[in-house]
């Protein structure tokens, strides 16, 4: 892997090209700015807007992928990284700023919203694989301080967006297959009557999987109604189910195995009855999900005043076989080797936009409330019955589990001249409810509550219609999740005492269009925390946190877009990262770096397409500098990496019938490497192995009616 500096030469070579080819670029089409609603909740210009936002656009999330894992479309953001575990029990690993990294299974740290709809609890954690990639229209990744206004998370907003149905009746099938036995079908219906838009889609995904255990079937289904039912308004109605049934968990490795055979399970060698048979064969370790989710938004304009009400509510189910029965220095906790819950939540957000006039200048203010709740019917069995591991055996745990949350917020902006001023509170009142009805290892209910509340202010000045600089700060708010609380220690029960972390962001930034044809956005930021939650002990699925001390997070981004001569355009993005332990604890000296990030990391892009639009290609790389698996950096860290990725796409059209077609090979020089860790992991199993070099390919056909 380059040093980090290695990379940022890398990354000015080409800037510096891809600067002196669009100064060439008269003939090529100008870069637009495009339009987002995350930072403001209202539409503005990304390039006018004091907070650090990238749009990854319909065509990077579904041109040239089999559209399986937001991560493959994530990678071009700044600041994110996004990690495909290859391990569809535990789905993706993404952290911003370093905000995130020390999930064990799904996101926390990061909000998830889809379609206006919250994808993550009211806790924090989220899955992005309710996301439906193959219907985005756009991804808008907010990060940095105007995140606070979100509420209870730290680093950074994901929000994904459908596209609505219009136009003629379409009918579209696409049929996709790759490495490792992967492949996915398709089929989706758009069109509109009248004033009535509808979406809907289909697909079932399955593979192999590179690692040993660790076969995947996604069912995934979706559907969107859009309705104008009075003049200024519009109704949204959006559906979203996810069903994984029988997906097996490979669990991590140690580094000795990883260097063996990056395919390989971890060797149970306590099993003398079966030699060779991995700790996920014995406990045929697996997970089944069940998500269904629907919503509802109604947006009534008033002239330039709009009022916004969004309801959803939704259901998960989810049982889960860990590779561990009875072996716990606190037997008499232990809560069995089998996940199984039951999860009712719903929510609800309203919100007045008034735009007035004010001192010269435009007033936008933003007044709303948010709510959300969950309740989990939460039981846990032993992974065993008699000599049979793998099966769901006694009751080991009883319990319900209550979420909610109450976040009034108020959110203004102001516009004069040169100036965009923006200020921004929001109060957070999170509560954790636990009845234990499993009372024979005593009673391990009870609650806890955290409240805060987190300001935000921004300032953009406009040197020039093609040069912007602005500063921002805010104070952020991160609780505990449930998963979080839910053991003390090894073997322990609930941690009602675990504390949220609170953290102040700096920020500042340059945004700049060079020509017409290349844009620049810059940042530099800094975030202090202090009551870090941080791994305790992480064994066989089940992990505890505790506070740690003091945090800090210093870097810088660069992303850059640009359009050259012939067809060809480029994309860049950059980000240099020093998280560090700013205060030490236990055996965690100071100045010691956060496992799960590393301090620097690095997209470029090349692309083509013909003048006609019916041929593309392109050449990516990925890299990534080495990151440590434990917070005392005294471990072998996943060394640093460089892939690179290539793509060609066609399409045509006769008549009524459009086709696509695509080829694309990932990794191309076969590097070998460790995808994503498991943080903290005391078994020392801390090494996901990502794919060799790897191929995927897909054809779809539409019929306009």
């Amino acid at each position: 892997m380059p040093h980090p500096f290695r990379l940022k030469a890398i990354a000015s070579l080409f800037a510096a090209s891809a600067l002196a080819a669009s100064a060439r670029a008269a003939d090529t089409q100008p870069l637009v700015d495009v339009v987002v609603i995350s930072a403001s909740r209202v539409e503005h210009t990304s390039f006018d807007l004091p907070a650090a936002i990238d749009v990854v656009g319909a065509a990077r999330i579904r041109d040239g992928q089999m559209r399986v894992n937001a991560s493959e479309a994530l990678a071009a953001v700044p600041g994110l990284v996004a990690q495909n575990r290859g391990n569809y029990a535990q789905d993706l690993q993404i952290s911003s700023r370093g905000f995130g990294a020390r999930s064990a299974f799904g996101v926390r740290g990061v909000r998830l919203v889809s379609d206006g709809v919250p994808a993550s609890m009211p806790d924090g954690q989220g899955q992005p694989s309710a996301f439906n990639l193959d219907m985005a229209e756009r991804i808008e990744v907010l990060r940095g301080p105007f995140s606070a206004i979100y509420g209870n998370h730290s680093g950074g907003v994901i929000q994904l967006f459908t596209r609505d149905g219009q136009g003629r009746p379409t009918l579209d099938l696409s049929l996709s297959a790759g490495s490792d036995s992967a492949r996915k079908a398709d089929i989706s219906a758009q069109g509109a009557s009248g004033a009535i838009g509808y979406v809907i889609d289909a697909s079932r995904f399955e593979t192999d999987g590179f690692r040993t255990h660790s076969a995947a079937t996604r069912d995934q289904g979706f559907a969107k109604l859009t309705m104008r039912p009075a003049d200024g308004g519009k109704l949204t109605l959006v559906a979203n189910s996810l069903r994984q049934f029988g997906t097996q968990d490979p669990l991590g490795v140690s580094w000795a195995t990883y260097q063996r055979d990056s395919r390989a399970g971890e060797i149970d060698a306590t099993d003398t009855a079966t030699p060779q048979r991995t700790f996920a064969e014995r406990y045929d370790t697996r997970k089944n999900i069940e998500h269904q989710q629907i919503g509802m938004a109604y947006d009534q304009h008033f002239g330039d005043d709009r009022l916004h009400v969004m309801i959803y509510g939704g259901n998960r189910r989810v049982t889960q076989y860990q590779p561990f029965s009875k072996g716990f220095q606190a037997p008499a906790t232990h809560s069995g080797g089998v996940v199984d819950f039951d999860r009712d939540f719903y929510g609800a957000d309203v919100n007045w936009v008034a735009v007035r006039r004010l001192g010269g200048g435009k007033l936008t203010a933003t007044a709303g409330i948010d709510y959300g709740h969950s309740n989990d019917d939460r039981k846990g069995y032993e992974n065993f019955i008699g000599n049979q591991f793998g099966v769901q055996g006694a009751l080991r745990r009883d319990e319900q589990d209550l979420l909610s949350s109450l976040d009034p917020y108020l959110q203004a902006e102001w516009q004069a001249g040169p100036w965009v001023l923006t200020a921004g509170a929001r109060h957070t009142r999170m509560t954790v409810s636990v009845g234990d009805r499993f009372l024979v290892n005593g009673n391990d209910s009870g609650g806890v509550e955290y409240r805060h509340t987190t300001p935000v202010i921004g300032a953009l000045y406009k040197i020039g219609t093609t040069l912007n600089v602005y500063a921002s700060a805010a104070r952020g708010f991160e609780t505990p999740t449930l998963n979080e609380l839910f053991y003390s220690g090894v073997g322990g029960g609930f941690n009602f005492g675990l504390r949220a972390a609170e953290s102040t962001h700096v920020e500042a930034g340059v945004k700049a269009s060079i020509g017409d044809h290349t844009r620049v956005n810059t940042a530099l930021f800094q975030v202090r925390t202090t009551d870090e939650l941080v791994v305790d002990s992480s064994s066989g699925g089940r992990t505890s946190y505790k506070n740690a001390g003091k945090t800090l997070r210093q870097g810088a981004e660069l992303s850059l877009d640009t359009t050259l001569a012939g067809g060809f355009t480029g994309r860049l993005a950059l980000t240099a990262l020093r998280a560090v332990y700013d205060q030490g604890f236990g055996n965690v000296q100071a100045g010691s770096r956060l496992p799960g990030v590393p301090n620097a990391n690095l997209f470029a892009e090349l692309a083509w397409k013909d003048p006609a639009g019916r041929l593309g290609a392109a050449v990516e790389s990925v890299a990534n500098s080495r990151i440590y698996a434990e917070d005392a950096n005294s471990e072998i860290p996943a060394p640093g990496y460089a892939i690179i990725n290539a793509r060609l796409t066609a399409n045509e059209q006769m008549g009524a019938w459009r086709f696509k077609q695509f080829v694309r090979v990932n990794n191309l020089a076969d590097r070998k490497y460790v995808g994503s860790l498991i943080v903290g992991d005391t078994n020392k199993r801390y090494y996901e192995a990502a794919p060799g070099r790897n191929w995927m390919l897909g054809a779809s056909v539409a019929h306009v009616f």
